[in-house]
């Protein structure tokens, strides 16, 4: 129908807009993997932008979407197959969501407030399809927490002035969601090394946040010294 749709910002104006809400990195002379993620996010949430999908409903659908994986991994067998496309469709939606921001000019606090909870939400839900498969619960506990701790530092790094666009370490929530889609295709390939498959997810994802916390605190150790806290 005419009229449904709305004119999109192309891809210029669009890497400018994302590089000033980015401290002011810019993907166009930067790391060229940023640049064409960046690229084939604004094709995807293009046509979104366009019939003014509220960003906050793609960051919803995205939690709902990687929840679905839950039941494909308690189901064992073949069917973990299953959930790791549904995470890897919940992880673009990840992305999408502040893209449809972006295009629509609606970037806003609440937006990324709601997206910060929604990406816990799908850590927790990546550690519980794990479990499903065979990880060990402690494991997952241990896994979690160090995740908590990284995620937490890095928010209260934010609140004392680091620039959020500094802290890239290599626990981050894209390689976490590689790792537990890598335990979930092993356990569906190998159904009877499902546990095993499982087990070294969990474990992976424990190492890679241990390692990214390590890193974080080595930045911020360097950025913020000598700096007073908030309020002083």
């Amino acid at each position: 129908m005419e009229g449904v749709c709305t004119p999109v910002p192309d891809r210029g104006t669009f890497l400018a807009r994302w590089s000033a809400l980015h401290g002011g990195y810019d993907p166009q002379g930067g790391l060229w993997l940023v640049r064409a993620w960046l690229t084939l996010v604004h094709r995807l949430a293009s046509p979104l932008a366009a019939r003014r999908v509220p960003p906050s409903a793609v960051t919803t659908a995205g939690v709902a979407v990687t929840a679905l994986a839950l039941p494909a991994a308690a189901a064992g067998g073949r069917w973990p197959l299953l959930g790791v496309a549904v995470m890897v469709l919940g992880g673009v939606a990840d992305s999408l969501d502040g893209a449809v921001a972006v295009l629509t000019d609606r970037v806003s606090a609440w937006g990324y407030v709601l997206d910060s909870v929604a990406d816990r939400c799908g850590d927790a839900l990546y550690l519980v399809a794990l479990w499903y498969v065979g990880a060990p619960g402690g494991l997952l506990v241990a896994a979690g927490c160090a995740l908590g701790l990284l995620e937490y530092t890095r928010a209260r790094a934010g609140n004392a002035g680091f620039g959020e666009i500094g802290v890239v370490t290599v626990g981050e929530r894209p390689t976490r969601l590689v790792i537990a889609a890598f335990g979930l295709a092993g356990a569906g390939v190998a159904p009877g090394l499902a546990g095993l498959a499982g087990t070294v997810g969990a474990g992976a994802t424990l190492a890679v946040c241990a390692v990214g916390l390590g890193q974080l605190f080595a930045l911020l150790r360097t950025a913020l010294s000598g700096q007073p806290p908030p309020g002083d």
